[in-house]
């Protein structure tokens, strides 16, 4: 068996009374040092310590003026843990409230990613438009933190443009926005909403619907409510159909008149009824009409094209 060494590090006591609190008194500094007979022991010898080396003197006034454990970042608890974005309030769980409250449901491993550690540290990050996978995933996150913690608050942070893309086409229905705003109605817990980047439509409602006294905005972010599209959508769908009924009677020879209103409800046609209209000027019966002109050899294709064929040898 290899050889023991043991050292009691130097412990220290602050006197009681304010006068003297900047004296330490150091303790003695005990060395034990126990060997057996092995062959190990005698092989690999422990080199000595000196108690009276400047370095532990130095090192234990150092630990012992420390106020804090030196291995440990001081942290405020109105200062968020993973971005310092502001100086207050505090915008996400501190780790403090994400390693002490263990219960039953929480993790105790590490989170294995970082979608994992935003979810770990009660973040729900909004980064694209309101399609129904994002829909599901927010309502899913939210939930499962209410689940494990319903008092702790909940952060969001905000960077969609609602249910359309950034060039203005839509990508959802207004209702996935709605469903993540009533979700989070039905919450519980306080839900601080961030907006970062950008809160468009449907995803300014949702940084307007976060708690009161608990929504922010960072300073170059961007929130836009949209105006309603429906008077132009309405707009654009009649002057759709009216240059539609135009072309229709057109080639149709029918009025204007007469094709608007077959067109008031859905006018199916077959063959006969669509060549009374106008639509068609015959009906192709098998073997009646020739649809297309007769495919030509390789040899005429290449005659036209100006291909001379080489003679055989």
């Amino acid at each position: 068996m290899a050889a023991c060494l043991r050292v009691l590090p130097a412990a220290f006591s602050t006197p009681s009374s304010a006068a003297n609190s900047s004296s330490l008194r150091r303790r003695s500094l005990n060395i034990g040092c126990s060997a057996t007979g092995s062959k190990n022991s005698a092989r690999i010898p422990m080199p000595p310590i000196n108690p009276n080396d400047p370095f532990l003197a130095k090192l234990a006034a150092a630990a012992a003026n420390s106020p804090e454990p030196l291995d440990t970042r001081p942290s405020s608890s109105d200062s968020p843990p993973y971005l310092d974005l502001f100086d207050s309030p505090k915008l996400m769980a501190t780790p403090a409230q994400r390693s002490v409250s263990y219960n039953e449901h929480r993790p105790r491993k590490p989170p294995p990613d970082l979608p994992s550690l935003l979810l770990h540290g009660r973040i729900v990050y909004i980064g694209m438009p309101l399609v129904p996978a994002v829909t599901e995933l927010v309502v899913a996150e939210l939930m499962y933190l209410q689940w494990v913690d319903p008092k702790e608050p909940i952060y969001m942070y905000i960077n969609s443009t609602g249910t359309t893309r950034d060039d203005g086409e839509t990508v959802g229905m207004e209702t996935e926005g709605f469903a993540i705003y009533d979700s989070m109605m039905q919450m519980k817990n306080e839900i601080h909403t961030v907006a970062v980047g950008a809160a468009i439509g449907q995803a300014c409602l949702l940084l307007a619907a976060g708690t009161k006294g608990r929504r922010f905005m960072m300073p170059h972010a961007k929130g836009l409510m949209p105006a309603s599209d429906v008077l132009i959508r309405a707009k654009e769908a009649i002057s759709n159909r009216d240059t539609l009924v135009e072309l229709l009677a057109k080639h149709t020879e029918n009025s204007v008149e007469t094709v608007a209103n077959v067109m008031r409800r859905p006018f199916y046609m077959d063959a006969k009824r669509a060549k009374e209209f106008g639509v068609i000027d015959k009906i192709l019966w098998r073997g009646q009409e020739k649809i297309m002109s007769d495919i030509l050899p390789p040899e005429e294709w290449d005659k036209l094209a100006g291909i001379k064929i080489p003679d055989p040898f």
